[in-house]
């Protein structure tokens, strides 16, 4: 028999077939979903590895720190999207309305001040990177493009997360393969120039603008544009439970609404920024390797995840599944569904850490035909792919926190676990092991930031006990 997420509000009882049915219905597209974002980085990482390693080091150098933006606008937005789910989980479509709209708002106005931010120190950014000068300059006009598309990129994250938490992952998942077609299509016509191919027996000839590392900006960005107006549109007309077409109402940010953002959303946002911040000063600590291992730390990471790319689909499943049941006051029901979000993360994320260990030099290969990117970037992927199990604990364990409203404390841990274990231990391992080192101390952080995530689970009240 199907499960509803409708269950949870209209408080039925689910037995422990039903819930993981539930868990399973709503991780699989929200996987999807995540899928189709890491193939745009394969795709991205691809295409542009055919470039060189000049041009790749260029993307890898700044990656982080686009990380960094992308990732302030999309916490922002959690900070609505969560209180949606609450008012979904209540059955109060008007408050849901109300939320979205004023989540618009915000989104608008916040993504322009980071804008600016982005746009100010663009053009010192590889340098304090401590990049080469020959790929400064490509590095910089590759960030640019990204950064001032925040505005669209961060109403993507919104209309995303605000079906998601309606219980809607099917829509997202397939905005987001579309969106990965046009990627392909777009760098393809922009990264390289016109040529012609052989398909089948005959000539065929490819228009292309040849704009390298610039079309490999604009052909993605140019894809999220078109899938955040579509996913925009669906959830303003179509989503029964927050479509805002037909319901009248105030677009004015009000005071309630926005300290319950801020609370969801601070933490969130600064413990991004704590975390980006950390991963850039890796990039500082790879970046005296040279340009070798600034390309294959960047391949790597995007070959990486596709390992964890289940786990972040299972958290926004177990953040939906969580926020609906406190909403409906069913409190027994958010721990029971946090517990076999991360059950099962954990379980898919060991089986694709076993992949990434036995596939690691087919998939480097897939991303780069430099054989001395591709082979030290297998390398440390083989390393990394021992901490996916307690990764996976992390990740689910987080959504399922922030279903609740839960952020502080998780922020915190996040920000103790990278900073005072990773970044150390990758400074002193880097300067007798190289890049090595540094993807030795990521995945001893990694396991001890899964292993206090499990002790916060099992060992607190978290389902029930609000933050102060």
């Amino acid at each position: 028999m199907t499960t509803d997420i409708k269950y949870i509000r209209e408080g039925r009882q689910l037995s422990w077939l039903q819930r993981l049915g539930l868990t399973l219905s709503l991780s699989f597209p929200a996987m999807l979903a995540q899928l189709s974002s890491i193939a745009m980085q394969y795709i991205d990482a691809s295409m542009v590895g055919r470039l060189g390693a000049d041009d790749s080091a260029s993307i890898g150098l700044v990656s982080t720190s686009l990380w960094l933006f992308w990732g302030i606008c999309s916490a922002m937005t959690s900070g609505y999207s969560v209180q949606v789910a609450h008012k979904v989980g209540a059955s109060d479509a008007g408050g849901a309305r109300r939320i979205f709209r004023q989540g618009i708002v915000a989104s608008l106005l916040f993504s322009l001040v980071i804008v600016a931010i982005g746009v100010a120190i663009a053009w010192k950014l590889p340098h304090w990177l401590g990049g080469e000068e020959e790929i400064c300059g490509k590095a910089t006009l590759y960030f640019v493009v990204f950064v001032a598309a925040l505005p669209l990129l961060t109403l993507n994250y919104l209309a995303g997360g605000m079906l998601r938490c309606a219980g809607n992952m099917k829509i997202p998942s397939i905005f987001s393969g579309l969106m990965c077609a046009l990627d392909c299509l777009f760098n393809f016509l922009l990264i390289f120039p016109t040529a012609t191919y052989s398909l089948f027996g005959t000539e065929v000839t490819f228009p292309g603008a040849g704009l390298g590392v610039l079309g490999a900006a604009l052909g993605t960005v140019a894809a999220e544009a078109v899938c955040a107006g579509v996913m925009m549109w669906y959830a303003c007309r179509r989503q029964p439970e927050i479509r805002l077409s037909g319901h009248s109402g105030s677009w004015r940010l009000t005071r309630d609404v926005t300290r319950k953002a801020v609370n969801i959303s601070v933490p969130m946002t600064l413990e991004h920024a704590i975390i980006c911040g950390a991963q850039i000063a890796i990039t500082m600590i790879v970046a005296p390797l040279g340009v070798i291992a600034i390309a294959a730390n960047s391949f790597a990471v995007t070959a990486e995840s596709l390992c964890y790319m289940p786990g972040y689909g299972i958290g926004d499943a177990a953040t939906a599944l969580t926020g609906q049941s406190l909403g409906a006051g069913r409190l027994r029901l958010v721990r029971r569904f946090g517990y076999m979000a991360v059950g099962l993360g954990m379980a898919v994320m060991s089986v694709m850490g076993l992949l990434m260990y036995v596939f690691a030099d087919d998939i480097m290969r897939l991303i780069t035909p430099v054989e001395a990117i591709s082979s030290l970037g297998a390398e440390v992927l083989r390393i990394e792919a021992w901490a996916e199990p307690m990764f996976a604990a992390s990740i689910v364990a987080y959504g399922a926190f922030i279903g609740v409203g839960h952020t502080k404390l998780p922020a915190a841990m996040n920000f103790g676990s990278i900073w005072l274990v990773r970044v150390p231990l990758a400074w002193w391992m880097s300067s007798t092991m190289g890049l090595r080192g540094v993807w030795i101390a990521m995945c001893i952080e990694l396991t001890f930031r899964g292993t206090i995530f499990l002790l916060r689970l099992f060992c607190s009240k978290w389902w029930k006990v609000p933050e102060s």
